[in-house]
């Protein structure tokens, strides 16, 4: 007898590991809750075309959208958290990579916007070096305009004006840049 009760309780204890193994932990599942409302506020965060472009399904589009007009601190709180379980039960792994790209797409936007302010400055403070690297890049540049744009905003530095040739420098940057990418 002895011996089948020893036979039973180690049989329970290796059912009970074996569930043990099986099933997430609850600690592990707050865990996945915690990133899917993570998850939640990062669609969000987005511009209203962008979400449209996630292709949500339609109850959890509808949450997104309801959560963009709340403006209440508890009810936006009670939203997020809905938008999370929705989450939950969908394959959000389409829209994180979604997401990804649109972070992506925003850090190249920014860092190529940094990078014409940057020739911007080097040109105003005389870098010959930048007009140069330009010209390489862009052999289309039309140097007399390029020239007068810089020597406009370097007397509007020296007089201490508003930087409305800086800002026309900029813009015929960017307009270079934008034509070299669509070659």
């Amino acid at each position: 007898m002895n011996r089948m009760a020893n036979k039973n309780a180690d049989n329970h204890a290796d059912n009970k590991n074996v569930q043990a193994e099986t099933l997430p932990s609850k600690t592990r599942l707050k865990q996945e809750a915690h990133q899917q409302v993570k998850l939640g506020e990062a669609i969000l965060a987005l511009k209203k075309d962008e979400i449209a472009a996630l292709n949500l399904p339609d109850e959890l589009n509808q949450a997104v959208y309801t959560a963009l007009k709340i403006k209440s601190n508890s009810g936006l709180k009670r939203q997020r958290l809905y938008i999370g379980k929705l989450l939950r039960n969908i394959d959000h792994q389409q829209i994180e990579q979604h997401l990804n790209k649109i972070k992506h797409q925003h850090d190249t936007n920014t860092a190529a916007f940094k990078r014409l302010e940057s020739w911007r400055d080097r040109l105003i403070e005389g870098d010959k070096q930048v007009l140069t690297e330009i010209i390489q890049h862009n052999p289309s540049v039309n140097r007399q305009q390029i020239n007068q744009l810089i020597r406009r905003a370097r007397q509007e530095q020296e007089k201490a004006r508003p930087p409305a040739a800086a800002r026309k420098l900029f813009h015929y940057l960017q307009t270079l840049k934008n034509e070299q990418a669509d070659v």
